[in-house]
């Protein structure tokens, strides 16, 4: 995969080469002349064999994973799945997690580097931060895939409409407070995450479509969850200042879950008919929310379950290692998930 490493092959297949017509010419009763004109094409094929174990053969690869968290169930999961395939492949994967820190993730695509690395894919904190970093690596030969940021310095960017998929929650929740409250009256809380854009262009998106459908209904609290944790204990307190909310918006999977468990909390064993959580990322916790008739109405799903998300950006990744033909922008399917159509979405 690096020009460095076809050198070192390159000049290795030339010794042997010439090491071979020596050793030939004691068991071959062809004459010296008729010998070098047959091993030529065998040299060049030779070349063409070594080329492909660096770079077209899509195994035996060393590939950095860098995420945000993996306290975040989706990226976790997303990581599992690209673990998974690599290992089937014969490939190797090292998961690094920054803890949403710009200059933690800074430091690992740079190990990476030096660990010598031949594809690296990030999830960035901050992409504009680490465009100098992922351009060190694309100059060291390492192609580079952005998960969710469209960057310069990539070969891929697996990209979603973000306001779009803000778009698509606050739509269904908007929709549903209509279907469901006299007048479109009810309390509604937004989980969102400005301190990342991609993020904040979600929850940008989830406010004007609330505002836009469903005008009667009253924003009372707006907080960032990133993760189950956060999304817990934001709506634990939540709760005790506006007992009354109905809907809860949330911008990633983490908030949903953290969510639903907030709300059991609060309702015991009965699960109100009019109280919804609409979110994005469709992880194992939605998935049995919806099941068991709890909080969970609606998830908009990027491109599938995480673990189809995962096997997806692996399989963009081989496919660019291969030759495949592909734009440098790929974008992710947004697919309306409900109790009805549930099952296709799960394997």
């Amino acid at each position: 995969m690096r020009k460095k490493v076809v050198a070192c092959l390159l000049a290795a297949i030339m010794t042997l080469g010439a090491v071979g017509c020596s050793s030939d010419t004691s068991t071959n009763t062809t004459s010296p002349k008729e010998e070098s004109t047959e091993e030529a094409p065998a040299e060049s094929e030779s070349e063409e064999s070594a080329a492909n174990t660096v770079r077209g053969t899509g195994t035996g690869l060393k590939i950095g994973l860098a995420v945000q968290t993996l306290s975040n169930q989706i990226w976790a999961q997303q990581a599992e799945a690209i673990q998974k395939r690599a290992k089937e492949d014969g490939n190797e994967v090292t998961v690094v997690d920054c803890k949403e820190n710009a200059n933690t993730q800074i430091d690992q695509i740079e190990n990476f580097i030096s660990s010598d690395v031949d594809a690296i894919i990030v999830n960035p904190v901050d992409a504009d931060a680490i465009e100098e970093a992922c351009k060190e690596a694309r100059e060291a030969g390492i192609m580079v895939v952005s998960w969710d940021e469209e960057m310069t310095n990539a070969d891929i960017n697996w990209l979603i409409d973000n306001y779009d998929l803000g778009c698509g929650i606050g739509s269904a929740a908007a929709e549903w407070i209509n279907e469901t409250f006299e007048n479109g009256e009810c309390e509604v809380v937004v989980l969102g995450y400005p301190q990342t854009p991609i993020l904040k262009q979600r929850e940008d998106g989830i406010l004007d479509k609330l505002a836009e459908i469903a005008p009667n209904a009253t924003v009372v609290a707006n907080q960032p969850a990133i993760d189950t944790t956060e999304g817990l204990n934001a709506m634990e307190t939540i709760l005790q200042s506006h007992p009354d909310v109905k809907v809860v918006c949330c911008i990633g999977g983490g908030g949903a879950a953290g969510s639903n468990e907030a709300f059991k909390g609060f309702y015991g064993s009965e699960y109100p008919k009019n109280v919804g959580i609409f979110s994005t990322d469709l992880t194992d916790e939605t998935i049995s929310s919806m099941q068991n008739d709890e909080f969970n109405k609606l998830c908009v799903a990027i491109t599938g379950n995480a673990y189809v998300c995962g096997d997806t950006i692996y399989q963009l990744l081989i496919d660019k290692e291969t030759g495949v033909e592909m734009d440098k922008n790929v974008y992710r399917e947004l697919i309306p998930v409900t109790i009805d159509n549930l099952e296709e979405m799960i394997p």
